[in-house]
């Protein structure tokens, strides 16, 4: 019912905005002296956009009214209008700088001129939903992206593919800074609550991409910008609240550009949700602090972030009889049963996190042609986790076995924390040189890490405790990460140009220790990695241009990876090694823009997902051999009006281990071709956009996902079906809005059409898989006031 008398609210609201007379804006964008084709022109908190033809000229129906419109040409120009009637408005973009931001990650980013494969994801098609679920969530309709959560509600535990490839081979960067976990390869975003009220624009690279800091890219990178400086002093209050008392507080400040060259700002947020999943709560507290010095090409930025997370574990997932009997919400984790036969669940079955980040970021223009960047980085990470063990082995736990009424006993009911205690550091740096032909980068970074596991048992039902705080197991691990790249792009006509991009990556890794699983763990690991790329771009015309590429990329074993041979009793894994080949098409006429791209990803040994989760919750991987991903990939952005347009996806592949060999009842065979797992041959999205009226606009968002195995056997009863979901999100701009700068309404109802659908699972045997059922029908709204 509260869905239902939102949505009639809004559109109360849009029938009193389309009485409103439309005026006519237009003009000429030009560069230099000369008309500029193909210049971009949004209008601030609404759809409605348009694109200079080829004489540089624009039109755009607007209602009265005061609008912020952003022109861009790879580099923006911000212009406040007051429309009071028809209206002609010229812009040059001559001298117009690239925003001292977005030079922070120039040298790992790209652009519509480079030949990779990529999406953007805005600040403002990210306000459109924040209301509290996790940036994955946020990525969901990109193209090639699979999400799901833990909770079942995109708050808490969430976890993305793209072209199948899991969260450990994708590299993830804020500011150009390594995020992923150097032991596991993942970054969890679980740490990072509300961080995309932090978050100017988001890139996501597809493939191996362009040269990055941290882990290699593997499948993906997601490169984040954190919130630029503001010159206006703004303070603002966000409150939202939705199904399974799902709710959000955000506040954040600026002071604005004060002495000419100084800013603060900073946010603080806490999210709080019970979670689809019972007793599937997530508990996130979260604080953003930066500040900033400018001055001419100078730009310096202390920041800091950081978050503490308890969550209800939810990762253990529900057999296809649990949810039968018990319901697709029925969670197991913390199960027990108590002296007089009763079930009950462990109250405290929780995972306990806390992690600050600190980076320190110069930027320096030199002049017109060169520029530098340096940076230093700090994270401090520690927490645990706590789970209720029933009839455990007390020698497992560093415990001895006692005598009870003439009797041994050997096990007992436990409650143990397993712990992690690191700190990460390091430096990342890049020079630049350009000039109208040449763009050329020198960069790389040295990070390194240091983590302490141990585990400590904190209650036991029949047995002696040990001393407290004695640890059962205790092991360090400290890892070493260092690479130097260069590349450049090179304009060898006006129509053609060239990219070259070479790195050296070395790794050392050293650990040592008995874990919960092992009596030691005894890692002395080396790499070097030589990781060379190149491409080209072809601009036929002012509308088509083609791009095509080779990228090599190498990747070291996870942690798990090596905890998981040793405890098997199997050889080391060893690292992988990709080629893909990119050739991909931009079209770009009017209001019509399509990309489309046809992607090869030639693996050597890669670690595919076996389909089973190990003690500790992480995926076991194994090497496969030979294997390829083989896909076409195409989306669009289309303008239909100036009220409507639609931004579609679809994402088409084949995905094989070649000749496989696997055990199948226990007998090793060669299984010849199979499909890898969790990667479905068919994704597609879609987002319909409609603006009925000044400052309201409506999106209609699908997913479709095809069906995919969850073992690389291609077994029948591992199989996740197909599903297709749709989200309906709403927002409304009140600009004029006594006592604030703005009051903005926005509204998601997630999965309209209330499907049962299951977006993850794991597969032990044809006797034992389980699931991860995601939300019904569910709703957020949110209000935020703008001071």
């Amino acid at each position: 019912m509260k869905n239902v008398l939102f949505l009639v609210g809004f559109c109360f609201i849009s029938l009193l905005g389309i009485a409103q007379e439309t005026y006519t804006l237009s003009g000429t964008v030009i560069l230099n002296n000369t008309a500029l084709p193909g210049a971009n022109i949004t209008v601030k908190n609404s759809s409605k956009a348009t694109t200079t033809d080829f004489n540089g000229f624009y039109s755009l129906a607007l209602e009265e009214g005061n609008y912020t419109l952003i022109f861009s040409y790879g580099n923006q120009k911000t212009v406040e209008v007051e429309l009071t009637g028809d209206q002609t408005l010229d812009v040059d973009l001559t001298g117009t700088h690239e925003s001292l931001e977005e030079v922070f990650l120039s040298s790992i980013r790209v652009d519509a001129d480079s030949p990779i494969t990529y999406s953007n994801l805005t600040n403002e098609e990210i306000e459109e939903r924040n209301l509290g679920q996790d940036i994955p969530v946020l990525m969901n309709y990109l193209p090639s992206v699979v999400t799901t959560t833990d909770a079942g509600n995109g708050v808490g535990y969430t976890g993305i593919r793209v072209r199948g490839s899991d969260a450990t081979r994708t590299n993830v960067t804020v500011n150009g800074i390594p995020i992923n976990d150097a032991e596991s390869q993942g970054t969890f975003w679980v740490n990072m609550g509300d961080f995309a009220s932090s978050t100017e624009n988001i890139q996501l690279q597809r493939g191996v991409g362009t040269s990055t800091n941290g882990a290699g890219a593997f499948g993906a990178s997601i490169n984040i910008l954190t919130d630029r400086y503001s010159e206006e002093a703004y303070a603002e209050v966000a409150n939202s609240y939705g199904s399974y008392n799902t709710h959000k507080h955000t506040v954040k400040f600026s002071t604005g550009l004060f002495n000419d060259h100084w800013e603060f700002a900073g946010r603080a947020s806490q999210i709080k949700s019970d979670g689809y999943i019972d007793r599937a709560e997530s508990d996130l507290k979260s604080y953003f602090l930066q500040g900033s010095y400018v001055n001419d090409g100078t730009l310096v930025k202390a920041i800091m972030f950081g978050g503490k997370e308890r969550t209800y574990q939810a990762w253990y997932g529900v057999t296809q009889q649990e949810i039968d009997s018990l319901g697709r919400t029925y969670n197991p984790a913390g199960r027990y049963t108590d002296e007089n036969g009763n079930v009950k669940f462990y109250n405290n079955q929780t995972d306990n996190y806390q992690q600050d980040h600190y980076q320190l970021l110069w930027n320096q223009k030199y002049n017109k042609n060169w520029s530098s960047n340096l940076a230093f980085h700090y994270t401090r990470g520690k927490g645990y986790y706590e789970e209720y063990e029933v009839d455990r082995v007390l020698t497992n736990f560093g415990l001895e076995p006692f005598m009870a009424n003439g009797e041994e006993v050997t096990k007992s009911d436990l409650v143990n924390t397993s712990w992690l205690d690191n700190h990460f550091y390091g430096t990342t740096f890049s020079v630049n040189y350009q000039n109208n032909t040449v763009d050329a980068i020198v960069g790389g970074g040295w990070n390194r890490y240091d983590g302490d596991h141990f585990g400590e048992v904190i209650y036991t039902r029949f047995a002696r405790n040990n001393d407290p705080y004695e640890p059962f197991y205790e092991n360090n691990a400290v890892k070493t990460d260092f690479n130097l790249y260069t590349k450049a792009t090179v304009s060898l006509t006006d129509q053609l140009a060239v990219y070259g991009d070479l790195q050296i990556r070395t790794i050392n890794y050293e650990g040592n220790g008995p874990t919960q699983e092992l009596p030691d763990f005894p890692i002395d690991a080396n790499f070097s990695f030589f990781n060379p790329k190149g491409g080209f771009t072809f601009q036929f015309n002012e509308e088509n241009q083609l791009y095509g590429s080779v990228a090599v990329a190498h990747r070291e074993p996870s942690r798990s990876d090596y905890e998981d041979a040793f405890k098997n009793g199997e050889n080391e894994p060893t690292e992988e090694r990709l080629v893909d080949y990119e050739l991909g098409w931009r079209f770009k006429s009017g209001k019509t823009q399509v990309n489309t791209n046809l992607y090869f990803m030639n693996y050597k040994d890669q670690l595919v997902l076996t389909g089973e989760i190990d003690e500790e919750g992480a995926a076991i991987r194994k090497n496969s051999g030979k294997s390829y991903r083989l896909g076409l990939e195409v989306d669009a952005n289309i303008q239909v009006n100036d009220w409507l347009s639609l931004r579609p996806n679809i994402a088409v592949s084949q995905n094989k281990n070649k000749d496989f060999v696997g055990f199948d009842d226990d007998i090793q065979q060669n299984l010849g071709d199979t499909d890898i797992a969790y990667s479905p041959n068919i994704i597609a999205g879609n987002i319909i956009r409609i603006s009925p009226a000044r400052n309201l606009q409506l999106n209609w968002l699908s997913k479709y996902v095809g069906e995919q195995y969850m073992t690389n056997l291609e077994l029948k009863a591992s199989k996740l079906e197909s599903y297709f979901v749709n989200d309906f999100n709403v927002q409304y701009v009140w600009d004029k809005a006594p006592l604030f700068k703005e009051v903005v309404f926005t509204g998601l109802v997630n999965n309209i059409f209330d499907v049962n659908y299951i977006s993850n699972g794991n597969f032990y045997s044809s006797e034992y898989i389980i699931y991860y059922p995601q939300a019904t029908i569910n709703f957020l709204a949110g209000i935020t006031l703008k001071f």
